[in-house]
């Protein structure tokens, strides 16, 4: 169904965004390499994809809880949908951001078999130039890994301002269901209090007719036995 495939997205992106903090958390060390940089740039593609998927799938359900026919518990299990993609959402901003600052601070460590192999002559103003070339070779794929990260989060916000959108109209939803249920309730209750009343009042009633009819009865009596005694 519909929403077992947001379901399953939400978990996905919570799946690659764990994965994706304990890539982060190797920037800056020695595992921090060119290769290791090309995962972080894999897994961050993809996590972007699995959101941007998650999103329309989302979008898609919250158009269809508009109609009035659909059922209640359903909106409200839509709407929670709605707030975990949230939270999931808020949590891959988070690492993005992190994945940012440790990226422009440090640069990959470069294994010692990609480094340029010495000159033959032994000229130390060609290996001086090659080392140059080879560090601001590594400086540009960081500032283009940088920029990549930006852009990213970009996205990210932008999906992420569309969904603040959708849970507050899911909010706006939920108060309504809430509110139709305490109205419900509140009539039931009021309806149950009227009738007790009632049952009360119709009671009441029987017992004061019932008085005035033994009290009747007892007069006429009174009154046919003063007249039997009045009778010669």
């Amino acid at each position: 169904s519909p929403a077992q495939a947001v379901a399953a997205g939400i978990f996905q992106i919570n799946t690659a965004v764990a994965g994706f903090r304990r890539l982060v958390d190797a920037v800056g060390t020695s595992k921090d390499t060119p290769d290791h940089r090309q995962k972080l740039h894999n897994t961050r593609q993809r996590i972007l994809q699995l959101v941007k998927d998650t999103s329309a799938k989302l979008k898609s359900l919250s158009e269809s809880d508009r109609d009035s026919n659909v059922n209640q518990n359903k909106k409200l299990e839509d709407a929670k949908l709605a707030r975990d993609f949230q939270t999931t959402l808020q949590e891959y901003q988070k690492v993005q951001q992190l994945a940012s600052e440790r990226e422009s601070t440090y640069s990959p460590s470069v294994p010692p078999s990609s480094l340029p192999p010495p000159p033959p002559s032994g000229s130390e103003l060609f290996l001086l130039d090659n080392e140059i070339s080879f560090n601001e070779a590594i400086i540009d794929e960081r500032d283009q890994g940088i920029r990549e990260i930006q852009e990213q989060i970009g996205q990210a916000n932008e999906i992420f301002m569309d969904l603040a959108v959708l849970v507050h109209d899911q909010g706006i939803i939920i108060d309504d269901i809430h509110s139709n249920i305490d109205a419900a309730a509140t009539a039931t209750t009021q309806a149950r209090v009227q009738l007790a009343r009632a049952s009360k009042s119709v009671k009441a009633r029987c017992s004061w007719v019932a008085g005035t009819n033994n009290e009747m009865n007892h007069q006429l009596g009174c009154a046919v036995a003063h007249w039997a005694l009045a009778m010669p």
